[in-house]
């Protein structure tokens, strides 16, 4: 599901009637079986959501000050998601400045914590239902071809770096930054995480 995402777009209504909109660029796909995944050790809480049904917003807080967001996506019961890590900004984007408080349009959504501040998703959407949702859905889009998919280790991980599950829309200017690490190399679109 991870590389199914990209080239989707995000949407969200605000109460007055703003709609902000981006398309997914990039993406990070965790299972249950992996170390790296909230669900790794099982239901809590706090990851409840990741555990279904899929379609939801699994949405938790990070180093005390970030918000991010996953597309839950296994069947109910078994704690597999999708993190949105970056998107190119489409509707609403002086909003997003101003939820950003940052100009530049690069510097709105490219990363997880910053996606979500440009949307103002925070804690309360967690559990959102993105298929049928409101306020906050993921629409079509235009569907990206295998060709343009490059995949990698996962960023700001410390186990489960054996799995390529980060996936990226090839050369697209909107992506996160990406640190020092192993090449991407393109998609063969195999694994878990390609449902």
């Amino acid at each position: 599901m991870g590389p199914d995402l990209l080239g989707r777009v995000l949407v969200r209504r605000l109460d007055d009637g703003t709609r902000l909109a981006a398309r997914i660029v990039e993406t990070e796909a965790y299972e249950p079986e992996d170390p790296a995944s909230h669900s790794f050790r099982g239901l809590t809480p706090r990851n409840a959501v990741m555990f279904g049904p899929a379609g939801h917003l699994y949405v938790y807080f990070t180093y005390g000050m970030h918000h991010c967001m996953n597309v839950v996506t296994g069947p109910t019961g078994e704690g597999s998601a999708v993190l949105l890590r970056a998107a190119e900004p489409l509707l609403g984007i002086d909003t997003m400045r101003v939820f950003r408080r940052r100009e530049g349009v690069r510097d709105l959504c490219a990363g997880p914590a910053m996606l979500c501040q440009a949307f103002g998703v925070e804690r309360p959407f967690d559990g959102a239902d993105l298929v049928i949702g409101r306020d906050l859905w993921i629409a079509e889009g235009d569907p990206i071809s295998a060709a343009r998919i490059a995949t990698g280790p996962r960023i700001g991980i410390r186990v489960g770096l054996e799995h390529p599950w980060r996936f990226i829309v090839m050369d697209d200017p909107f992506v996160s930054a990406v640190p020092r690490r192993p090449k991407l190399t393109r998609s063969g679109r195999t694994g878990p995480s390609t449902r």
